[in-house]
């Protein structure tokens, strides 16, 4: 399995027999699955939907933003409860671009990425029950994962 490395964004190949040991990244020994989303941005955020084999959650979202506010602490929860899921947050006031070619339009918005490939999309605040539910109805023959 492919996983990016959230601080170098070197892309690693750990055995999935070894995804319970805490892998680390071959090249900054920067834990390759924290249990707490990651902020990425520039070529590190593209490069990490890119190449990760497991899925990507992505926050869009921005400080000034009440709703995003609300929607952290649920987004962080869930994250805690999925470590087969990498959570990653994209400030959209600090990248713009990214955020146009991605076509976000409102905020927050979760998007859901599978090698590189948008799956699905949504607008608005969810709990965290409610975020790992439209997850799982979601993800490639994962519809009945917990």
């Amino acid at each position: 399995m492919h996983l990016v490395c959230p601080q170098c964004a070197a892309i690693n190949r750990v055995p999935d027999a070894r995804l319970a040991d805490h892998p680390v990244c071959g090249r900054c020994r920067t834990g390759l699955l924290p249990d707490e989303p990651v902020a990425l941005s520039g070529e590190a955020f593209e490069r990490y939907l890119a190449h990760s084999d497991m899925p990507v959650v992505v926050d869009y979202w921005a400080a000034w933003c009440g709703p995003c506010r609300l929607m952290a602490p649920a987004f962080a929860e869930a994250a805690g409860q999925r470590p087969d899921i990498r959570f990653v947050k994209l400030d959209t006031e600090a990248n713009q671009q990214i955020a146009g070619r991605h076509g976000i339009r409102s905020i927050p918005t979760l998007a859901l990425f599978h090698r590189g490939r948008e799956l699905a999309r949504s607008s608005g605040v969810m709990t965290a029950a409610q975020l790992l539910q439209w997850i799982d109805a979601r993800r490639p023959g994962e519809a009945s994962a917990a």
